[in-house]
């Protein structure tokens, strides 16, 4: 890519599957931290914010922001087949049902992550997205004239790779994905929690989503009598189960129907401070 630096191709590519694409999962993750306000406290929701902008930086995609107002409503309403976006659409659940087609979704998962909320639950732009928007541009503008194209391709490249099919992107799949029937949220206990935040203890983040990801273990450890349930040692194992498995796809999750008005109120710790 840049015979003056003796960069080749091969070497970028190597350096993006072992390095990079692990390095912007890891963000992509600490982003989610930041979503719950975990880095600076809800006291501080401008420091959360400007610390997700940061953490954006390297991902060249801006969705610090959008990111965590649709995750939050995933919290809220779970399960719901329009405002959780975290569950496929039908498009997804008609078009990607065999093992080739399933490897296709698992590998431009970063790109249906990044455009179903547009068509399932559209909502209006906020200022700060704007912002998030304009951050990433700029940043991704100076790196191409600074450092080079080859260095943004390099962080595009680990962002596409680190949420497609990569072990880390494992997590897309085994949090909810229904492998045993009933259950409809899973953990992890696995080596890679520990690049991941320990993204890994979902019941116990969803039990509990203002727990920050340092202490998630020790709710585990204070009451192992509720986490005695089908859990996961390998996210690798979850992708290749999954793409293979016939029984397994994006309807693999368990859905309700939900009126808002009947929801009962679930706090996001916004409320604690308005932004």
């Amino acid at each position: 890519i840049n015979a003056e630096y003796g960069v080749s191709d091969y070497m970028v590519a190597k350096a993006v599957v072992s390095t990079q694409s692990t390095g912007n999962h890891n963000l992509s993750l600490a982003m989610h931290e930041i979503s719950h306000n975990l880095a600076f406290g809800h006291s501080s929701p401008r420091m959360n914010r400007f610390i997700g902008f940061v953490a954006n930086i390297p991902l060249c995609v801006p969705s610090s922001i959008t990111f965590k107002k649709y995750h939050l409503d995933h919290h809220r309403y779970q399960g719901d087949n329009k405002l959780d976006v975290d569950i496929p659409s039908q498009f997804e659940g008609i078009f990607f049902y065999n093992t080739f087609t399933k490897l296709i979704w698992v590998i431009l998962q970063p790109l249906f992550y990044s455009i179903r909320p547009l068509f399932v639950h559209p909502k209006p732009v906020e200022t700060l997205e704007i912002f998030n928007t304009i951050w990433t541009i700029s940043w991704n503008w100076a790196i191409y004239n600074f450092i080079g194209g080859w260095a943004l391709a390099y962080l595009g490249g680990g962002t596409l790779l680190g949420l497609g099919l990569h072990p880390m992107a494992g997590h897309f799949i085994s949090e909810h994905y229904t492998f045993v029937k009933g259950q409809e949220t899973y953990s992890y206990y696995g080596p890679l929690n520990y690049l991941a935040w320990n993204v890994g203890y979902h019941n116990e983040h969803h039990d509990f989503p203002y727990v920050s990801w340092s202490r998630l273990p020790r709710v585990r450890e204070i009451a192992p009598e509720y986490y005695q349930m089908p859990s996961y040692s390998s996210w690798s194992w979850v992708l290749y189960k999954y793409i293979t498995d016939p029984e397994i796809g994006p309807y693999s999750r368990v859905k309700r129907g939900m009126n808002p008005a009947n929801v009962p109120a679930v706090s996001t710790g916004d409320e604690k401070k308005a932004e």
